[in-house]
């Protein structure tokens, strides 16, 4: 029976192993790649109005209280 388990856990371990590996791998060359992406082509900074207007267009500004008033009322229907 010791025969049969040994060969079992250092395959186990070695697969185990590898898969860490590899996702090390993977996370270290994303989050390079991600430093490369940004240090050549970062992202614009936005640029305010004159006139101080920080709106975006097509933002609508009663959006935040029709969002809120949508959520109450859901809330309101679906008590527990």
């Amino acid at each position: 029976m010791d025969t049969i388990f040994e060969p079992a856990i250092v395959l186990m371990v070695a697969g185990m192993g590898f898969v860490f590996v590899f996702l090390t791998l993977l996370v270290g060359v994303t989050t390079l790649m991600s430093r490369i992406i940004n240090r050549y082509f970062p992202d614009p900074a936005p640029r305010l109005a004159a006139g101080g207007n920080t709106q975006l267009p097509g933002e609508d500004p009663n959006l935040p209280v029709v969002i809120a008033a949508a959520v109450r009322k859901y809330r309101s229907r679906h008590k527990k």
